[in-house]
């Protein structure tokens, strides 16, 4: 499976710095004990020498080896028996001055078995529900949160009737977030502004992301106006961090364009649009874009490039429905 390194790596610092408090955090418990039991720390400082005895035994290759490393291994747990007494006889409890570990599996180092830890890939999902703060805006975006009620039950003029058209895209969205891989396929979302391509959007990239893949979610007025301002900002600090975006926006597992047709078009944004898209069908790399536009306009608001790859590569889903927000005012849900 493959992650984003930058995030990746932020997991791993958070670990390592969880690690380090917690270790910090023992060090100060051995303190806090030597001081009030001094017996207590007597008592280490004899554990600390008989491991020293060990070590010298061994580089020694003493002939009586393994019946005096049994000797200390007998009297080091009576020590640390009385340690714990001493421990409980004083109001603590007997493991006060166990080592401190978050996770077991790992020994909060990230990996076991030569594989990431789940303790890992947590760090690395909180990470990534961050990068994607914008598009999970209030933390309900999910399936099981999808109301196929505020979909109309009356059939249109010709005869469709969107609850119904709507229940088969939750399917088809569901089945999506459940299978997704390498090679997945790129979707278009297309229909009225408001009938739920956003959300169900999240609710994609929520799972997607659950799984251990890379999401990048932009707005098409973000997206593209990253590329110009990479290829144009004079401020270098300014374009090193655009550059990492769309970095991260062509090699990402799942790109989601959102709102595509809302933003300026200018021959820069054409340029950068059809970098985008094609480059990431290049490499297999899924892309979900969303847009109020009808598949046979994108040629006439861009160009006959990025039209046939839309149409040709993406497969379309027409969202059905009125707007969801008047909905919930005329319900008074608003």
């Amino acid at each position: 499976m493959k992650y984003d390194g930058k995030l990746l790596g932020q997991a791993r610092a958070n670990i390592a710095a969880r690690k380090a408090a917690n270790e910090e955090e023992h060090h100060r418990r051995v303190r806090q004990i030597h001081t009030l039991i001094p017996e207590i720390e007597k008592i280490d400082q004899t554990l600390r020498s008989h491991m020293a005895s060990v070590v010298s035994l061994t580089i020694r290759h003493d002939p009586d080896l393994d019946a005096k490393i049994e000797g200390l291994r007998q009297e080091n747990l009576n020590l640390q028996a009385d340690r714990a007494e001493l421990l409980v006889k004083h109001g603590f409890d007997c493991n006060y001055l166990d080592d401190i570990v978050t996770c077991r599996k790992c020994g909060d180092t990230g990996y076991a078995d030569g594989a990431p830890c789940s303790c890992l890939l947590e760090e690395y999902n909180r990470e990534m529900t961050k990068e994607l703060g914008t598009l999970l805006q209030t933390g309900d975006e999910s399936f099981q949160h999808f109301d196929l009620t505020l979909y109309d039950t009356a059939p249109k003029a010709n005869g469709d009737i969107p609850q119904e058209n709507m229940k088969m895209v939750y399917g088809i969205c569901r089945k999506y977030a459940d299978t997704f891989g390498p090679g997945s396929m790129s979707m278009l979302f297309t229909g009225n502004p408001g009938v739920g391509k956003t959300y169900l959007s999240a609710c994609i990239a929520r799972e997607v992301a659950s799984d251990g893949y890379s999401v990048c979610y932009e707005t098409a007025t973000a997206a593209l106006g990253t590329f110009e301002t990479e290829k144009f900002s004079r401020d270098p600090e300014e374009a090193e961090q655009a550059a990492r975006r769309t970095e991260r926006m062509l090699s990402c597992d799942l790109m989601i364009l959102d709102d595509l047709g809302t933003e300026m078009v200018t021959p820069m944004s054409v340029s950068a649009l059809y970098t985008l898209i094609n480059d990431r069908l290049i490499h297999h790399r899924p892309t979900i874009i969303s847009t109020n536009l009808a598949p046979e306009d994108l040629e006439g608001k861009y160009s006959p490039q990025i039209a046939s790859r839309i149409n040709g590569e993406f497969m379309p889903v027409e969202f059905d429905g009125r707007d969801i927000r008047q909905i919930k005012k005329e319900r008074g849900l608003a």
